[in-house]
């Protein structure tokens, strides 16, 4: 396998160097010793609207709004994998990073079959398993095998850096990262050899029909 591997990070969190990114730092060190280029998105501090269904993308094949949305697809496109994290409000993701995955995954129209995703998640104390769940849910609908850890990807601080402290967190992070970047590499070899899935044409049932 000749290509370098890429790994597309979505800093969900409106402080760029609050405990979110202390849980994304650890995944971007052991990225960088398993030779897997990473990039770090900040996201949660920008100014991004909601998608209004307009569907103009599915003409044009981006958002209407050109913002960070229409920044990120190409670099989503080239990726082997995505993670996105977010600190939890509410017992939910951060509605910034939420808008900006309803139009990205939404108005980019590439195949997304077998790139890995995964999740994580930081909170004061509750709420990480909902919004873990919540942000999980557009890799599974997007044909994207999800990486798993030695526990659910959450890591808990509540003033800026606490997370450090967080040993197991830390640690749930590392492995996080090495089995996405097996699952990357495996997935590589795999196409190599056998290529993707067979697809069928998707079949559109609806609730009620006219």
């Amino acid at each position: 396998m000749d290509k370098k591997l890429r790994v597309l990070l979505l800093n969900g969190s409106p402080k760029t160097n609050g405990n979110t990114m202390v849980a994304v730092n650890e995944m971007v060190r052991v990225f960088e010793d398993e030779g897997v280029e990473a990039e770090v998105v900040h996201v949660g501090n920008r100014d991004i609207r909601g998608c209004v269904s307009c569907n103009s993308c599915s003409k044009s094949g981006k958002c209407v709004f050109d913002d960070i949305v229409n920044e990120l697809a190409p670099k989503f496109e080239a990726a082997d994998g995505m993670v996105v994290a977010s600190p939890v409000y509410y017992a939910s993701a951060n509605a910034t990073l939420i808008a900006c995955l309803d139009r990205l995954f939404y108005s980019s129209h590439f195949d997304r079959t077998m790139k890995v995703g995964a999740s994580i998640v930081v909170a004061r104390r509750g709420g990480c398993s909902a919004t873990f769940d919540e942000l999980n849910k557009y890799f599974t609908i997007s044909g994207m095998p999800v990486a798993s850890s030695q526990y659910w990807n959450s890591i808990h601080g509540r003033t800026p850096g606490q997370a450090s402290k967080d040993l197991e967190g830390l640690q749930t992070m590392r492995v996080l990262a090495r089995n996405m970047t097996f699952l990357m590499k495996s997935i590589a070899l795999g196409k190599e050899q056998f290529g993707l899935p067979q697809q069928e044409e998707h079949e559109w049932t609806h609730f009620i029909n006219d």
